[in-house]
């Protein structure tokens, strides 16, 4: 069956640029109601359907992109009275773009499958400037002619597709991937603010960091912050980074494999949101730090 409907439900920073890509590829393209009202009225504009349930995105669709917050998110939209499941017919492929639970992806593409609908894992990386431009990571999870037949879709917003294996496989290597990345990010928060209390010239420290070994994106996106008040190089808030972890180290107990520097990372993270920073990006770790080190904002 060749996939002429788009369904996109979670119309957010990355699902905007998604939806903004399907259409201009050519799909004809339904976003359910959301609470960023900008956004899907937007794509509305640019030719898409607004629905008001996911069991009407999945009835009018071939295939459907989910992209929301993570596993609770999922399950609802999944399992919900008015759910993917209770509105898709026999043949409907759904593509989960969150950053969810190994586990639960597995057990709902078995529910999937006993209804005749496939159900993979497709989860992003990079940010929402790429998802605008086309240009994002993809993680996908499934079999292969699964992956074939939605790849076109797929190829609209992003330029890397990598397949991972089974269903339940991308959505780990998105959490190891999480851990790598936010992982810098802390330890990148933490390195600068030692730099501002011991009244390092931030411009040296980016410099002899970013021409050798220590080098990492994470740190050339946070070192704005104190460069120039930018954070908008990684617009991630704190609270999801802090659920990725979570769902990171959950898997680790279960596999099972120690963690010890994961554990260490997340609780920075929900020292952050405990603080109040949850709502804040990702570069605002530092912000978190400086308030802990007593130092003060020039």
């Amino acid at each position: 069956m060749s996939i002429k409907m788009v369904g996109l439900i979670g119309v957010g920073l990355m699902g905007h640029g998604i939806g903004k890509n399907v259409l201009e590829k050519g799909y004809a393209l339904n976003v359910m109601a959301h609470r960023n009202r900008g956004s899907v009225e937007d794509l509305v504009k640019s030719g898409a359907k607004e629905l008001k349930t996911p069991a009407e995105i999945a009835a009018a669709s071939d295939f459907v992109i989910l992209c929301v917050t993570g596993t609770p998110q999922v399950e609802e939209t999944m399992y919900g009275e008015k759910g993917v499941l209770a509105g898709g017919k026999k043949g409907l492929l759904v593509a989960d773009c969150s950053t969810a639970i190994p586990d639960s992806t597995k057990k709902i593409a078995a529910d999937c499958a006993a209804k005749g609908i496939t159900f993979v894992d497709t989860p992003m990386t990079r940010t929402p400037k790429e998802a605008a431009a086309g240009k994002l990571g993809l993680m996908v999870g499934g079999e292969a002619a699964v992956i074939d037949q939605i790849r076109p879709v797929l190829s609209t917003f992003a330029d890397l597709i990598v397949h991972c294996g089974d269903v339940g496989s991308a959505h780990q290597v998105k959490l190891i991937n999480n851990f790598l990345a936010l992982g810098n990010a802390a330890i990148a928060a933490e390195a600068i603010t030692v730099a501002l209390k011991a009244g390092i010239k931030i411009e040296a420290l980016r410099d002899i960091v970013t021409g050798g070994g220590a080098a990492s994106v994470m740190f050339g996106r946070l070192i704005n912050v104190p460069l120039s008040d930018d954070d908008s190089q990684a617009q991630f808030a704190i609270r999801n980074a802090r659920k990725d972890l979570r769902y990171y180290t959950n898997m680790t107990e279960q596999l099972p494999v120690p963690s010890p520097i994961g554990e260490t990372i997340h609780q920075s993270f929900v020292l952050a949101e405990t603080l109040g920073y949850g709502d804040r990006f990702v570069p605002r770790m530092i912000d978190m730090m400086m308030q802990l080190a007593g130092v003060k904002k020039k």
